[in-house]
């Protein structure tokens, strides 16, 4: 039975979906006004994989990820590029799909943008200053926070505190314009010549948590199970989404509150932050470290832990890739000479890893112990590869379950094409030569592979071969 830790209650509780067979699910995506860096790699990943684990157990995921298109970091990158907002937007939005498909991430059921949803917003808005919730100011709509009587749950904070912390960020112009410090923009009126649409209040644009709200109810109703996102979102971001739906609506926003941990950099686990000068982009990073691999080394750290970006670990990552790789091989390379049938006990073997893989995943998302299970998988793969009999329908058993264990991790296990004529034929020449004892011929032979990159194994079986990468 599947649970989740919810970070409003603090505890782990079995979910539940609203809808039996279908898991209606919002997380926070990116502010485009730059590559993506590896944090936001993390959530992406993170969450990618928890969906894939869904879609293992057989449940329907609509999954709403958002694009916020427009905010203050946006205006300026558009004013130092000397460009327009959508411009800047249009291409972060498309660098954010190619870094993604490249980590091989399913693509959200939709991904909506804040500026496609502006009418919405403002209704949103203006049916909160209707009840009460909300009031404008110089051009600007607030939420009043202290209206909402859960203020604070999420986040686990006494709203005294928030008041004093708000006091201190507030600057004092906007302070003159809050009733309240703790009180959060809804919609800011426009500044000079930047990006604004009309409103009842006067030319401007939304606020950063309205959007979320607007478009996480739209896509998925006024309830949904899952909202999802960094642990830097829980507070204000997250917060102020819970009060500004729930005053609208009513309704509980959403049922379970996932939140993922922080990604630190090296050996001495330095935050990464951009006045450090350590943020890792992933677009440049890519340019140097395999897709696979990267991917598996976020998705292979449970969701809510801290992950140690080093090179040590991008290392183990890949070499845990190979791994995986080469058993899928040796399995895929018997195949050509299987015994028609399948064998009882290895078959139940498979299964009772699967389940055990089952049992950690369930286990709000423990990756590190389902991943073990999957390592001991491809061991048994391994063993059963070097036998001098093995059966076809066993074969194939073993190469599914791998193939979909691995899947929910995001990793994509491909069966070596077979050698072209040229390779095949030096490889026929080396066994002749080492039939005739002609061993530096065959050692000549093995060596002029691999500078081409081949790499040969000698195995019971026969000699087998591969691309060194």
């Amino acid at each position: 039975m599947l649970e989740v830790y919810n970070t409003l209650t603090r505890k782990k509780e079995i979910f539940t979906p609203m809808t039996s067979g279908i898991v209606n699910m919002y997380v926070c995506g990116p502010t485009v006004y730059n590559y993506i860096h590896i944090g936001n790699a993390r959530s992406v990943i993170a969450f990618d994989t928890i969906r894939r684990y869904f879609e293992y157990k057989g449940y329907h995921v609509n999954y709403v990820s958002n694009f916020t298109d427009v905010d203050d970091k946006m205006i300026k990158a558009a004013k130092e590029a000397g460009t327009t907002v959508p411009a800047i937007a249009d291409k972060y939005i498309n660098a954010f799909m190619e870094d993604t498909t490249a980590l091989n991430v399913e693509p959200a059921t939709k991904h909506p943008r804040a500026t496609e949803n502006i009418k919405k917003i403002i209704d949103f808005i203006q049916d909160l200053i209707g009840k009460g919730f909300a009031y404008e100011s110089d051009g600007d709509v607030y939420y009043r926070a202290r209206r909402f009587a859960h203020y604070g749950e999420l986040s686990h904070q006494n709203i005294d505190e928030l008041e004093v912390g708000a006091s201190q960020h507030v600057d004092e112009e906007e302070a003159k314009r809050k009733e309240d410090p703790i009180d959060f923009a809804l919609w800011k009126g426009a500044k000079g010549d930047e990006i604004a649409w009309e409103s009842p209040w006067g030319s401007g644009r939304p606020g950063w948590h309205i959007e979320c709200s607007v478009m996480s109810t739209k896509y998925l109703g006024d309830t949904f199970d899952i909202h999802g996102g960094g642990q830097d979102l829980t507070f204000p971001h997250h917060e102020n989404e819970i009060a500004q739906s729930e005053a609208k609506t009513g309704k509980p926003f959403a049922h379970y509150w996932l939140h993922n941990g922080f990604v630190t950099i090296g050996d001495d686990n330095e935050k990464m932050s951009k006045s450090l000068g350590n943020n890792v982009s992933v677009h440049d990073l890519l340019q140097k470290v395999d897709p696979q691999t990267l991917r598996f080394f976020m998705a292979t750290t449970q969701y809510r832990r801290p992950i140690q970006y080093t090179q040590g670990n991008l290392d183990d990552a890949a070499n845990n890739v190979r791994r995986l790789q080469t058993a899928f091989n040796n399995l895929n390379y018997r195949t050509q000479d299987a015994e028609a049938g399948n064998d009882p006990k290895l078959d139940q073997e498979v299964r009772q890893i699967e389940a055990s893989f089952v049992d950690a995943m369930d286990d709000d998302f423990n990756v590190q112990n389902g991943i073990a299970q999957v390592y001991e998988l491809a061991k048994l793969g391994n063993v059963y590869a070097e036998r001098d009999v093995v059966f076809a329908d066993s074969l194939a058993f073993l190469l599914k379950t791998l193939t979909e264990l691995v899947g929910v991790f995001g990793i994509e296990l491909v069966a070596e094409s077979l050698a072209d004529t040229d390779i095949q034929a030096l490889i026929d020449e080396r066994l002749e030569a080492r039939k005739n004892r002609d061993f530096a011929r065959s050692d000549e032979i093995r060596e002029q592979l691999k500078a081409q990159g081949i790499i040969l194994e000698d195995t019971p079986q026969g000699t087998r071969w591969h691309h060194a990468n």
